[in-house]
């Protein structure tokens, strides 16, 4: 027995432009994210969830009220939360006796959980109001320190969350002028340093300016609990690139504005096999007709 799937028309065009905004395309929209309280938080990791989701501003989703929610055991509530509204990061907030401040960052791949790694907040200090702030939807620059961010595979998942998570939309070119705040990452001795600083560009007295940074907020230090990754074939699933994105290297070509440039190589010609125009001149003349029969002809009715 088939089940033939009903696909609902949409009532009007609004619901039609927001049910194609949310199918896959070649060039994906950029990465919204959850900030959701769990079921019992600390006032250090309720202003963490705060000011990471003033950084990520507007494509931020910010959950108030307590959820009952246990990542590691049950990833169903997240995988929900993600389809409703359609986001592919979060972050995760709680505070107990056995782990206290912690913070869970995850990322999810169609709709499903494809990492999260746990961690413990301390010193942490948050976005103070008298200094200067990044410009709407900015974009940061990164700086990560440590071989620990090549070496370890943890830190080093960590460190490709962030990237993740602030480095908005691609673009294929990027006024420096416009980049006005930088993250920084450390690692050092199992710990790792998230540092938040704004880009003052001064007189140097010469073409290039001088630049002073200055720290804004949020701060803090974080120390990796538990971690659960996907396993390789997914990885590869999530990171394949669509055809359009990647198309197939010819060699010796070149495109322009206007028409597409390319060296041709033919094979050496048979001149043996080559059908040559006939000129008049190389022709055998016609004898002319006579009454007399074709010495051919003679011959076979001779014989």
């Amino acid at each position: 027995m088939s089940l033939a799937i009903i696909k609902k028309k949409p009532a009007n065009q609004r619901v039609k432009r927001f049910v194609e905004n949310r199918e896959p395309k070649a060039v994906e929209n950029t990465k919204s994210a959850m900030f959701i309280r769990g079921e019992k938080t600390s006032e250090i990791i309720t202003q963490v969830l705060k000011d990471l989701s003033k950084m990520k501003k507007p494509f931020a989703s910010f959950y108030n009220k307590k959820n009952k929610i246990r990542p590691f055991e049950d990833p169903s509530s997240i995988e929900f939360f993600s389809q409703k509204t359609d986001s592919s990061l979060f972050a995760f907030g709680t505070h107990s006796k056995k782990r206290p401040h912690n913070l869970v960052l995850g990322r999810l791949f169609d709709n499903r959980v494809l990492d999260m790694i746990e961690l413990g907040i301390t010193n942490f200090r948050p976005i103070s109001s008298k200094d200067k702030q990044p410009g709407f939807a900015s974009k940061p620059a990164f700086i990560f320190t440590g071989s620990e961010f090549l070496n370890q595979e943890p830190v080093q998942k960590l460190g490709n969350i962030f990237l993740d998570m602030f480095r908005g939309h691609e673009l294929n070119y990027l006024n420096l002028a416009g980049i006005d705040h930088v993250i920084a990452l450390t690692s050092h001795e199992n710990k790792i340093f998230f540092r938040h600083y704004s880009i003052s560009l001064k007189k140097s007295g010469a073409n290039v300016p001088r630049v002073e940074l200055q720290d804004i907020g949020p701060s803090f230090d974080m120390s990796i609990r538990r971690t659960n990754f996907a396993p390789a074939d997914l990885i590869k699933q999530a990171s394949q690139l669509p055809k359009q994105l990647n198309p197939k290297k010819h060699k010796n070509v070149s495109k322009t504005s206007v028409a597409k440039i390319g060296t041709v190589y033919p094979r050496a010609q048979d001149m043996t096999k080559i059908a040559l125009h006939k000129m008049k001149g190389s022709k055998r003349k016609r004898t002319p007709q006579t009454n007399e029969p074709n010495k051919k002809i003679k011959a076979e009715q001779e014989a």
